[in-house]
């Protein structure tokens, strides 16, 4: 029986894996942070933008697997063949790396109106989004239950943490994340997570 940490954590390993990647708001966050404007108005729009939409995901899928059980075997197939084939990716990237890196160069938002609406359409016109956290995150968080709620918390704790350091700790971060190599370790330790967990929800299903 899954415990209420467990349930937390893996929400947390699993919502971590999915945020941290290369990306158009990654970047934007990062650029913000570095730059000191309208840092908190864009973290808090990342961080209260995922929590809306895991609450979805969770809620959604979960309604449908409390309606029909026998859904939870076909979505936790879907739900881990996602996730191996993440992981794929991304020790892909960890054996082949293209010099991938966040930079910081660029214009940023002048102005909280803007950088709210840049921040919002980066959020919510990204179909990727709604793959990650409406159905991926929904069908993993399915696969505890009753306490998948839990897990979605744990979910959105990651997101906020995430946004927070990248938006607040910029100016250290920055150095880090403009290397190549970090991204390679840390696509290593995305790899790995999303492996391990895909391969759970695989062989739970």
């Amino acid at each position: 029986m899954t415990s209420t940490f467990t349930a937390g954590a893996a929400g947390f390993g699993t919502g971590l894996s999915l945020i941290v990647a290369i990306g158009a708001q990654n970047a934007f966050v990062l650029r913000q942070g570095v730059r000191r404007q309208a840092v908190l108005a864009v973290v808090a729009i990342c961080a209260l933008s995922d929590a809306a939409l895991i609450a979805l995901g969770v809620g959604g899928v979960g309604a449908v697997v409390v309606k029909w059980p026998g859904a939870l075997t076909v979505v936790g197939w879907i739900g881990g063949a996602f996730l191996l084939g993440y992981g794929a990716l991304a020790a892909r990237r960890v054996f082949r790396p293209g010099g991938e890196a966040l930079r910081t160069e660029g214009d940023a938002a002048g102005s909280v109106r803007r950088a709210v609406l840049t921040c919002l359409a980066m959020t919510w016109l990204n179909p990727h989004v709604y793959l990650d956290t409406v159905f991926l995150l929904g069908s993993v968080a399915a696969d505890h239950g009753a306490l998948r709620w839990t897990f979605g918390l744990g979910a959105v704790l990651a997101s906020l943490c995430w946004f927070t350091a990248l938006g607040f700790g910029a100016r250290m971060l920055g150095r880090f994340l403009a290397k190549p190599a970090a991204w390679r370790v840390l696509d290593g330790l995305v790899a790995a997570t999303m492996i391990v967990l895909g391969a759970v929800l695989v062989l739970g299903s």
